[in-house]
């Protein structure tokens, strides 16, 4: 875009850059119905060639055809509102990472850190750390953000970093739980081997309650579908889920049961602690104050009846200091607003796969390569198939989000008899 005042030679010294008011882009976007040309890129690029005059302050406006373009393209898609002086949404905040996301990140590793000489720890090894300690990635966050994130928001004051990551806790409990896992100890087997076994632990973000956490042998989808139901016939349903970023997380079953349960699911970056903060210090307590006293376990029952007996008696019974009060505590003062779901054979189908088939014209459908009939005439019609991965015993038939009942297999001889009988009659 370029701007010449009125009546004025080549020599005039230019004027400060503005944009063109309202009526001036008005009336470039109503230029362009009456430009010559065939297609509207040929309109487009002759109207860039006008000069448009405002008469307020005499400056003569001349376009680029993209920006024309740019202009025509928003007023089509969104109206003229569009195309109003505005600042960017976003001024003044902060995209890839919050302040109070770094401040849980800096208050974790401080404690790691030894201050120099002169008593204080540099900011520049405080970022260094945070990179080499994956609690934020570079490009996340640049040296120079970091330095001014910290000195805008007093990160490296106590007492105003505290009140900055309480900020970050959600008003009630089950508004958001967090969930990751963790390697623990091993375990020696009657054949003398040992085997490793794996935590998962979920963390209801307001109350810091552990919702569930209980130590499997593998760490796959199935285990993790089932430490994430224990979770929810415990706790209640949480309205969003922030996992980690691994597979069994997400999995297709686990984006399923959301889905059927209306929660929202969210993942984290891959490699960013600081965006996991609180399951990632409940982990490191939870070494430092349970694994420490207890180096030997004799099964893995023994490892999560002692867990289970940690966490309800040790973490949610007692005070805990981010939110200054007793988790189980703050739990219960929102346990109005829980929603509560029963350990039933109709819920438990929220945590079977789904799989879509074609019902054929005898009522047929096959799955998993056996036959089964549906269990009300569907034929011709897409049902929805949900069983469990693991056991397989029973084929729930859905239809438009309906459910229709268990699917029976197909026997052609029990069919075979009963249309004799039904003959015979």
């Amino acid at each position: 875009m370029t701007r010449t005042p009125n009546n004025t030679t080549a020599t005039t010294t230019p004027q400060p850059r503005h944009k063109p008011p309202l009526e001036i882009r008005l009336r470039v976007l109503a230029a362009i119905d009456y430009a010559p040309g065939t297609t509207i890129r040929e309109r487009i690029q002759h109207t860039a060639t006008q000069p448009f005059l405002d008469p307020t302050s005499g400056i003569d406006y001349r376009f680029t055809w993209r920006t024309i373009s740019t202009w025509l393209y928003r007023y089509k898609k969104n109206g003229v509102t569009t195309l109003d002086n505005t600042t960017r949404s976003d001024k003044n905040h902060y995209r890839k990472i919050q302040p109070n996301e770094l401040a849980e990140a800096i208050n974790d590793l401080l404690p790691s850190l030894k201050h120099n000489k002169v008593g204080i720890i540099p900011r520049s090894v405080i970022y260094r750390q945070l990179m080499a300690k994956n609690y934020v990635q570079r490009s996340q966050l640049s040296q120079t953000s970091f330095y001014r994130m910290v000195r805008e928001n007093d990160l490296l004051d106590a007492t105003k970093s505290v009140k900055l990551r309480q900020s970050f806790a959600m008003q009630f409990v089950n508004e958001l739980w967090q969930a990751d896992t963790m390697y623990g100890p091993s375990i020696k087997q009657p054949d003398g081997n040992w085997r490793k076994t794996y935590l998962i632990a979920f963390i209801d973000d307001a109350s810091r309650v552990i919702t569930h956490a209980q130590f499997f042998y593998r760490d796959n989808t199935n285990n993790m579908i089932e430490a994430f139901r224990t979770a929810l016939y415990k706790r209640g349903k949480p309205e969003r889920l922030y996992f980690d970023n691994g597979a069994n997380y997400s999995a297709k079953e686990i984006h399923q049961a959301c889905l059927r349960l209306n929660i929202r699911l969210s993942h984290a970056p891959i490699r960013d602690g600081a965006a996991k903060g609180k399951i990632e210090r409940f982990f490191r307590g939870f070494r430092d104050r349970f694994l420490t006293l207890h180096p030997v376990f004799e099964s893995l029952d023994s490892l999560n009846q002692l867990t289970h007996d940690w966490v309800e008696n040790e973490y949610n019974s007692q005070y805990h200091s981010g939110i200054r009060m007793i988790p189980l505590d703050r739990f219960n003062l929102d346990i109005t607003r829980v929603n509560f779901i029963h350990d039933d054979q109709y819920n438990d189908e929220v945590f079977f796969i789904e799989e879509e088939r074609k019902v054929g014209k005898t009522n047929v459908f096959s799955i998993n390569s056996t036959q089964f009939e549906a269990p009300v005439d569907l034929r011709g019609k897409t049902i929805g198939v949900r069983y469990s991965r693991t056991s397989r015993d029973r084929f729930v038939v859905y239809f438009n989000d309906a459910r229709m009942g268990e699917a029976t297999q197909l026997n052609l001889q029990a069919n075979a008899r009963r249309h004799t009988t039904t003959q015979q009659r």
